[in-house]
């Protein structure tokens, strides 16, 4: 059974209000090195069997529901 994992991030133009938010939250706990951070979303999806064209349905997957390709990027990894 195909494992899948999804990592979907916001495009590198956009601005990351929460990753904004956790970087200054971490500058307050003494964390002065931190030049930056950006907020994602990781996704795991369990597949029932590794059918034909599996990187292009995931690919569909992702563009139709699991990411907003208008706005932000992502990459999957696929294991058994």
């Amino acid at each position: 059974m195909p494992k899948v994992s999804v990592y979907v991030t916001l495009k590198p133009t956009l601005l990351d209000a929460q990753g904004r938010v956790v970087q200054t939250a971490l500058e307050n706990l003494g964390y002065t090195n931190v030049e930056g951070v950006r907020i994602g979303k990781y996704i795991e999806v369990e597949l029932a069997e590794n059918g034909h064209n599996l990187n292009e349905q995931i690919d569909e997957m992702c563009r139709k529901l699991l990411a907003n390709p208008v706005i932000e990027d992502y990459r999957f990894e696929v294991s058994e």
